[in-house]
């Protein structure tokens, strides 16, 4: 009878139960004298108080790179009975709560890496010695390979073996078996817990029988009796039918909607201010702000930790977003073309707000129905960041300069890109600058003043003035041209340059806006204040422009007046 089986000190360790070979987190804190370290240990802290209660079900999906694993590695060093963390944890913020030894190492866990049983089932399938009768699929083979970890304890191996509920592939049952006779509970980590929904995403039967072992993992109080806690990390939210979760147990946050745990998304201003702190840092916050922060979740600001940390290592700020896998993802989107999303996403990069609705997303890469879907996939994807208008309603934008150069370059890449009217709205008013042609220029900013792009945009008067000559230029310029905003120059702060890299023979543009006056007096000011002056030595061969462009409210129109420097 299994109820003869006796149960000592049990040990179970290997590659799916208490894994302790590469755990991205303890390297980390090893090497937290010489490495970028940012502690957010006291994520576990708000996990302790979800133990054993109805919100240990918890789904938390980011986009990648911005820190799932090493979050999870980090649940598995704390919960796991086979590591030290009373001197992984030592001194960090963890250690300081009440509840750091009450859970401290005592669990087996679970742990789950996606991408491992994908490769490990991929060498299964090649190998006719190694495959078993019966398991014909990943998700066979993921409930097989935990199982047979199982039994490598003599004593869970005995009572199974002895179970008529388990067999080959039914992880569930063996689960309760187990539970039932230690009187002791699993903690369940499930890291990149959508694969199959990305890398199987037109099998919609392995994706079923995914979903239903899931749920069979948990179903009831039955299920879950057999964990203290479970937890999935991904990239995408759980998979939605109709307007339901598959897995109706589980809280869900993610980009959408990541309330109570947005700081725990990225890396936070403080924390990225404490890293700038650093002697050996090269790199100024307001750099390390332009291009990785961004990500607004419920008003607080998320860096991108990767990149934030690959470009302090570096000693140089760039899109580390270029040549990722993603970015075929995003153009087949884009691609669709769902209710002209392609000129959405210029406009996003140039950068407007589009409002969209999330409802109708499924959390799936299959099922885009809209453009609501694509917006609401590229947030979760990080390509968008998002401000919650209520509800369902969301406004979606592009967060920062690493996301707007990758975007920049995936959309510059497709052959509709020179064909689109914005693309070449952008060189029309490039050249009607440099042809000299104020009222041909006044023209162009009047109509982009003028678009319903604009008045979306929460800016004073003078800042949607900028914004429409910015965005007017953006596409002509951004590979030849670096802009300066106030910058300071002769007598006082030029409104906007821009400035040709020193290798190419381009004009200067110095460019002076007034609101509800003229022209002329904008570009009386330049000259005044000779805003011109640092271009005028040697090292500026260039031809200097000056441009003074004002905005008649009652009117709603532009004028210019341009100049050559002589």
């Amino acid at each position: 009878m299994a109820d003869d089986v006796e149960f000592g000190e049990v040990k179970v360790m290997g590659d799916i139960i208490n894994p302790v070979e590469g755990n991205s987190f303890v390297d980390l804190v090893e090497a937290k004298d010489t490495r970028i370290f940012v502690d957010k240990t006291d994520f576990i802290n708000k996990i302790n108080t979800l133990l054993n209660t109805d919100g240990k079900l918890l789904s938390l999906t980011r986009p990648r790179r911005f820190g799932k694993t090493v979050t999870a590695d980090m649940l598995l060093a704390y919960y796991s009975k086979e590591y030290d963390g009373q001197k992984i944890f030592d001194n960090l913020k963890i250690s300081k709560e009440k509840s750091f030894t009450e859970h401290l190492n005592k669990y087996d866990v679970i742990y789950i890496d996606m991408n491992s049983i994908r490769d490990d089932y991929i060498a299964y399938t090649e190998d006719e010695d190694l495959q078993v009768k019966g398991i014909t699929t990943i998700v066979d083979y993921l409930q097989y390979s935990v199982i047979e970890e199982l039994k490598e304890n003599i004593s869970y191996a005995e009572l199974l073996s002895k179970s008529r509920k388990v067999g080959k592939k039914n992880l569930s049952s063996a689960l309760r078996e187990i539970c039932n006779h230690t009187k002791e509970q699993f903690i369940l980590i499930m890291d990149e817990w959508d694969l199959i929904y990305r890398d199987y995403r037109n099998d919609t039967q392995l994706q079923e029988s995914f979903i239903d072992f899931l749920r069979g993992l948990f179903k009831g109080k039955k299920g879950q009796a057999s964990f203290a806690f479970a937890y999935l990390t991904g990239i995408l939210p759980i998979k939605k039918y109709n307007s339901q979760s598959a897995l109706n147990g589980f809280d869900e946050y993610n980009m959408l909607s990541p309330e109570p745990y947005e700081k725990y998304f990225g890396f936070i201003e403080d924390e990225v201010a404490e890293i700038v702190k650093n002697p050996s840092c090269a790199i100024s916050l307001q750099e390390l702000k332009e291009w990785y922060e961004g990500y607004k979740l419920n008003g607080v600001d998320i860096y991108n930790p990767n990149s934030v940390v690959s470009a302090v290592n570096d000693g140089k700020c760039k899109s580390y977003w270029s040549g990722t896998s993603s970015n075929e993802e995003v153009v087949n989107l884009i691609n669709m073309n769902f209710d002209g999303i392609k000129d959405d996403i210029i406009r996003l990069i140039e950068g407007n707000v589009i409002q969209f609705n999330c409802q109708t997303f499924q959390n799936d890469m299959v099922s885009i129905k809209n453009e609501n879907d694509i917006l609401s996939l590229l947030v979760c994807l990080g390509y968008l960041g998002c401000v919650d208008d209520g509800g369902n309603d969301r406004a979606a934008y592009v967060p920062n300069k690493e996301i707007k150069t990758a975007l920049a370059a995936l959309v510059k890449s497709q052959p509709w890109f020179n064909s689109m009217p914005i693309i070449e709205r952008s060189e029309l008013l490039f050249n009607a600058i440099t042809s000299l042609d104020g009222n041909k220029t006044a023209e162009i900013i009047t109509q982009i003043h003028n678009s319903p792009n604009v008045s979306l945009l929460n800016y004073n008067r003078e800042e949607s003035m900028v914004f429409c000559l910015i965005s007017g230029l953006m596409w002509r310029t951004e590979r030849e041209y670096e802009c300066y905003r106030e910058l300071q120059t002769g007598k006082g702060s030029a409104d906007l340059i821009y400035a040709p890299k020193r290798s190419m023979n381009l004009p200067i543009l110095l460019i002076e806006f007034k609101y509800g006056l003229n022209a002329e007096e904008a570009m009386n000011q330049i000259k005044e204040k000779e805003y011109f002056s640092r271009y005028r030595d040697g090292d500026y061969p260039n031809d200097v422009l000056l441009i003074g462009i004002n905005y008649d409210p009652k009117t709603k129109e532009h004028q210019c007046l341009i100049e050559k420097l002589n």
